[in-house]
């Protein structure tokens, strides 16, 4: 009879997650997680230290959350400000002296060039940013976000083939963008996005949520099955969840100072 009770009641339904993007009315785009919770009866909107979350009832639509969430977008824009008030600071030509990288500071000298670009400054522990004399703040933010994104592509390169063994199969692209809440996500089609700020995190918070994205090709949930792939493979995971809590936030409000939005 107990064995016939279970066939009958319906499992109770996963909570299910995905994200999508909202225009604040200062014209920046935000990314907002998105959770359908079976528990929720209502609507809602929260911000944290992660970014902007909606909750939805199971049988709300999609739609219907974004313009909630729309109908109430100044309210957001001013809670996600009271957030990122204590952000890193801005990039100022001349007078910015040093940019954070890998979890440290690392030494920034400016110098007039023909074209907008930041790199290594040669051989030394440094940073050189070269600029026309009329760059404007926008040509600078483009130029701190190429040189982070190409940081980041060089370290995904050297960890990823460590990785690739056990895989069913290699992600068919790894992406960065700066999302306001996640730290990373895997596409259905295998596709792995990053969080851009993690160019910033100390290296083994960055390695870990590679680990972690690609461990998502093996598992698609967050089992107890996922959680043996990533200690198998980063057994000091949960130090750097623990990094991430304590300066997560630090750390993607920094990146949006820096390259702005």
């Amino acid at each position: 009879m107990t064995s016939l009770f279970r066939l009958l009641t319906p499992s109770p339904r996963a909570i299910e997650r995905d994200a999508f993007e909202l225009v604040l009315p200062d014209g920046r785009t935000i990314e907002i997680a998105r959770v359908r919770d079976p528990r929720a009866r209502r609507l809602k909107l929260s911000v944290d230290e992660r970014g902007a979350r909606l909750t939805l009832p199971p049988r709300t639509s999609a739609a219907t959350g974004e313009r909630f969430v729309a109908e109430h977008a100044q309210w957001l824009a001013a809670q996600l400000q009271r957030f990122a008030s204590d952000g890193g600071d801005t990039l100022v030509r001349d007078q910015t002296t040093h940019l954070p990288l890998r979890g440290r500071a690392v030494p920034l000298r400016w110098e007039t060039g023909r074209t907008t670009r930041l790199q290594p400054d040669g051989d030394a522990d440094a940073l050189v940013f070269s600029l026309p004399t009329q760059a404007r703040d926008a040509a600078i933010q483009r130029a701190a976000r190429d040189f982070f994104e190409a940081q980041g592509r060089a370290d995904v390169g050297r960890w990823l083939p460590r990785y690739l063994p056990g895989l069913p199969r290699a992600p068919r692209q790894v992406r960065f963008k700066v999302m306001s809440s996640q730290w990373g996500s895997l596409a259905p089609d295998g596709s792995v996005t990053l969080d851009l700020s993690l160019v910033l995190a100390r290296p083994s918070a960055f390695e870990y949520v590679l680990v972690h994205e690609l461990c998502h090709l093996i598992h698609h949930d967050h089992s107890r099955a996922f959680w043996r792939e990533v200690e198998a493979r980063f057994p000091t995971w949960r130090d750097e969840r623990r990094y991430f809590n304590a300066e997560g936030r630090r750390l993607k409000a920094m990146l949006r100072a820096l390259i702005g939005g």
